[in-house]
C-alpha cells in the first residue's frame, strides 16, 4: 500500500472474501468455471438472506432500509 491507512481501506472486503473461501470454495473444491459461478450464486443468495451480526438484520434489509432513507431525504 502507497499510503499511511490504506491496509484498513479493504477490511470489509477481505472478510468477505475470507468467508466466501472458507465455507463455500475450499469446500465444495469447483471443478469448472460455471461450478464456481452457479456455486458462489447460490452461496450469495444465501449469505445476503441470513442475519448478520453487526447490522442485526440481513444485508438485503439493510440495503432496503437505506433505499428507503435515501428516498425519503
Amino acid at each position: 500500500m502507497d499510503g499511511k491507512g490504506r491496509a484498513l481501506d479493504n477490511v470489509m472486503i477481505e472478510r468477505l472474501w475470507r468467508t466466501v473461501k472458507y465455507d463455500d470454495i475450499y469446500i465444495r473444491g469447483y471443478e469448472t468455471m460455471v461450478e464456481l459461478y452457479r456455486g458462489l450464486e447460490a452461496f450469495f443468495a444465501k449469505y445476503n438472506k441470513r442475519k448478520h451480526q453487526t447490522l442485526g438484520m440481513s444485508p438485503e434489509q439493510k440495503y432496503r432500509e437505506n433505499l428507503m432513507l435515501q428516498n425519503a431525504a
